[in-house]
């Protein structure tokens, strides 16, 4: 996929964790593609860890990502990529307010900052 700068309008069909969304995008006049979006520079809990911590902090990310798009009539997607999966692109979230989901995110300290390298896998703590 080539590199798209944007922005991009689209409406948000459903938040799948802290750090992906489902999209309706409009790229051209008349015309809109659902697509994953893994949203870029961060990288949120898992929600389906073996770790209860780890579960519970997902659920946070998850429902805080989910309210700041609630109330959005559009969002945009900006710096627009190919990811490693099929069917998903990696992309900047902005909301009408110029607002950067993942930055919200990394400032509340619900998701880590993630350059596309290697992950820290979660400290779970002992039962």
């Amino acid at each position: 996929m080539r590199h798209v700068e944007g922005p991009i309008s689209a409406d948000v069909l459903r938040v799948l964790d802290g750090d992906t969304v489902e999209v309706r995008a409009y790229p051209w006049p008349q015309q809109s593609v659902d697509v994953l979006v893994r949203l870029r520079g961060i990288d949120a809990p898992e929600i389906h860890s073996k770790c209860e911590t780890e579960r519970a902090r997902a659920e946070m990310a998850k429902a805080r990502l989910s309210g700041m798009v609630a109330e959005q009539k559009h969002v945009f997607l900006t710096d627009i990529g190919g990811d490693k999966y099929f069917g998903r692109v990696v992309a900047n979230l902005g909301l009408e307010d110029g607002e950067d989901a993942a930055s919200t995110l990394i400032l509340e300290n619900l998701v880590q900052p993630y350059d596309g390298g290697h992950k820290e896998r979660p400290l779970c703590p002992s039962s």
